[in-house]
């Protein structure tokens, strides 16, 4: 890297430089005055950097080269599913016929996208046991929202306008509460017992005449399978709500479990994780959500059908929740998905199961030496260990998620769930090998052993990136929006 890979773009600002080439005009010159109203128009230039071609290309590629991504290094954000994208999904989802065309096209002469939608409905449906798939919402949290609003669409329809209340487990994501808080209920909160499981008494407790639904993540979301979960589906179904499925930690059961089988009446999933969609930085995503047969008529309209081997958008759905997104949810991150599941079949899902429970407990065991494991079992795709042992040497689980950028890893998330004290939850997937899987086991025994003999080197991390650690309340609460000189 050369030194100007440490400066920011206006510190290499000159005047006068451009940072492009383009031929001379050949046309008549239009004033920006003719296009755009007065009122839209800058009194001055913008603050831009002036910098030659070359220096904004090597500035751009400098960045790309400190980000972390799952085509760089591995990645084990758990609850995340940060597994690698097929470049296959890529080439498919680039095709012209799936690249060019506009939602506004006549339906006659995009069949081909058409067929691609209903398809895939299809093949959700196996995968998770529902009758009948949307693919609208743009990704989970909108996949949850969009649930919760068919789950009061139907206790609505039935009259029963009492049904208030969300009962969501402490160990849940925190898009839970938020979806449900947004589609206009209460949440009430369900304790875990010393299993880490939901605890079957308390639900008793907070079940009622007003709860509307149970939110739930099976395998939960401290990477443990619930065993119960048919005995609470008959808790929440005895007592007139609806059971959820946050479709976030599907890649533990494809093809071995399906939510529908399990007592669930509404799924969402998340294609942006379990079906390889490219995720990160706040999008594309998408969120398609399952349902049972007597939530169909409340799906967001349209809804790809099919009629005599013609396929088309059906409007006619006049219980539907209606619209969720603009056009027909984000096509291309679905194109991926189909191609995913396409390319793999049940056999290569199963594979995707097996591979991920098993390089999970094999990391988890490995580790549990040298870190507190707060529930000795076997774990699912994912798992959590306790940094207690190190916080009494004065090291807590941010210092060994800092001193990870140390090593090139991208730290798993942290101080999630809240139940668990100096919390790492670990998710390594299934693209992984045993060499990468072995070489980040490595990198957390060492921190293991530097907070034992010299913890400052861990409460000081990192050492080796660009930028050392920061303030990380004061960065959000604060963000610079501009550069000074």
């Amino acid at each position: 890297m050369n030194n100007q890979d440490q400066s920011l773009i206006f510190e290499i600002s000159t005047p006068g430089r451009i940072g492009f080439s383009l031929p001379e005009m050949d046309v008549e010159a239009v004033s920006i005055e003719d296009i755009l109203p007065a009122e839209y128009i800058r009194e001055e230039a913008a603050e831009l950097p002036e910098v030659s071609e070359l220096d904004i290309m090597r500035h751009y590629t400098a960045l790309s080269h400190r980000n972390h991504g799952v085509d760089s290094g591995f990645y084990p954000l758990g609850s995340c599913t940060m597994k690698y994208n097929p470049k296959i999904n890529e080439n498919v989802a680039r095709i012209n016929g799936f690249a060019h065309i506009h939602p506004y096209q006549d339906e006659a002469v995009v069949q081909g996208a058409l067929e691609l939608m209903y398809d895939l409905q299809e093949h959700l449906i196996e995968i998770t046991g529902m009758d009948q798939v949307t693919l609208q919402p743009a990704a989970g949290a909108h996949g949850e929202w969009t649930g919760l609003m068919m789950i009061r669409a139907f206790h609505e329809a039935n009259g029963d306008s009492a049904r208030t209340k969300v009962i969501v487990p402490d160990s849940a994501h925190g898009t839970n509460p938020a979806s449900a808080t947004v589609a206009g209920f209460e949440t009430v909160t369900v304790k875990s017992n010393e299993y880490g499981l939901v605890d079957l008494e308390d639900l008793k407790r907070v079940v009622g005449p007003d709860t509307a639904a149970l939110m739930l993540t099976n395998p939960n979301t401290l990477g443990l399978f619930e065993e119960n979960i048919l005995e609470m589906a008959e808790i929440i179904h005895s007592a007139g709500g609806k059971l959820y499925y946050d479709g976030a930690n599907l890649n533990a059961v494809l093809s071995k479990a399906r939510p529908g089988d399990m007592g669930f009446d509404v799924v969402h999933l998340n294609l942006h994780k379990t079906f390889t969609g490219p995720h990160g930085g706040g999008g594309p995503g998408s969120g398609p959500v399952g349902v049972k047969s007597e939530l169909i008529r409340f799906l967001p309209k349209p809804l790809v059908a099919e009629k005599d081997g013609t396929f088309f958008l059906d409007y006619d759905r006049p219980e539907s929740i209606g619209r969720v997104k603009p056009y027909y949810g984000n096509f291309g991150i679905n194109v991926r998905a189909y191609t995913y599941i396409r390319s793999m079949g049940p056999d290569g899902l199963k594979a995707v199961t097996e591979n991920a429970v098993i390089n999970a407990n094999y990391m988890m065991r490995r580790l549990a030496p040298f870190y507190d494991l707060p529930f000795d079992r076997h774990c699912k795709h994912e798992f959590v260990l306790s940094g207690k042992r190190q916080k009494k040497l004065g090291v807590r689980t941010l210092d060994i998620a800092k001193r990870l950028l140390d090593f090139g890893y991208h730290p798993p998330t942290i101080y999630f769930p809240l139940n668990v004290e100096e919390c790492m939850m670990i998710e390594p997937t299934e693209t992984e090998s045993k060499e990468t899987l072995d070489a980040f086991i490595e990198a957390m025994i060492q921190i293991a052993k530097e907070a034992e003999e010299t913890p400052e080197i861990v409460q000081e991390a990192p050492h080796t990136t660009v930028i050392k650690r920061l303030d990380e309340t004061l960065a959000a609460r604060k963000p610079v929006l501009r550069y000074q000189a």
